[in-house]
This record gives structure tokens, C-alpha cells and sequence, in this order.
């Protein structure tokens, strides 16, 4: 089965993870520059909270592998993107019913492989 792993990361991580992650047999990904926030409203730590809600920038990345790799590629994510302050990312995992590659009309693993 396949699965999409959908990561919401500091900007700054982007460059580190792109390559570790081609080398665990990841085929391909999108990233988009996007704005959010968490549990903190935007907040980092130190700042003091206010009821106004920040947005911050973040990156999302959108890989869809074969189940047998996402422990790893969670793993390397993780590693590589660790910080012990507040707002370091999210990472979330679903379900990928099917795949089809629109030029070759393959399907499943062979469309993202």
C-alpha cells in the first residue's frame, strides 16, 4: 500500500532533508512555502501569548512511498529536523488508495517509482 506523508517543517530544514530523503528511495516530492500555526497560536518560546493568533512560515512537504520505507523516511525526518523549541514541525501520515502516472497510465508503486 501506498502512503502520503505530509510534513509541516521550519524553512531552514528544507535543504538538509531533500537529498537523505532521495537516498532512502523516495521517487519524488512538492514542497510549498505555506503560513500556520499550532497549539502556541504562533508563538514561539519566550514571546508572551496574546489572544491575536500569529501565522509563521513553514514548509510543507508531500511525498507519497511505499509503506515499507515511511518508518524510515519518518525516522530521517525526525533526526534531521529535530529541535527542542517550540514549533519544529508536524509530521502526518494517510492513506494512498492508488497512484496512476498520467504519461504512461501506470499504476500503484510503478507510478511513483
Amino acid at each position: 500500500m501506498l502512503r502520503k506523508i505530509e510534513c509541516f517543517l521550519q524553512p531552514s530544514k528544507i535543504d538538509k532533508i531533500k537529498d537523505e530523503l532521495v537516498k532512502l528511495g523516495v521517487g519524488g516530492m512538492s514542497v510549498s512555502e505555506v503560513k500556520g500555526f499550532g497549539t502556541q497560536r504562533g508563538y514561539l518560546e519566550g514571546e508572551k501569548i496574546n489572544k491575536k493568533v500569529k501565522f509563521l512560515p513553514k514548509i510543507k512537504v508531500e511525498i507519497v512511498v511505499d509503506e515499507e520505507i515511511v518508518d524510515d523516511v519518518i525516522k530521517k525526518i525526525r533526526q534531521l529536523c529535530f529541535s527542542k523549541t517550540i514549533g519544529a514541525g508536524k509530521i502526518f501520515v494517510l492513506p494512498v488508495e492508488d497512484a496512476v502516472r498520467i504519461r504512461t497510465a501506470e499504476v500503484g508503486k510503478r507510478a511513483i517509482y
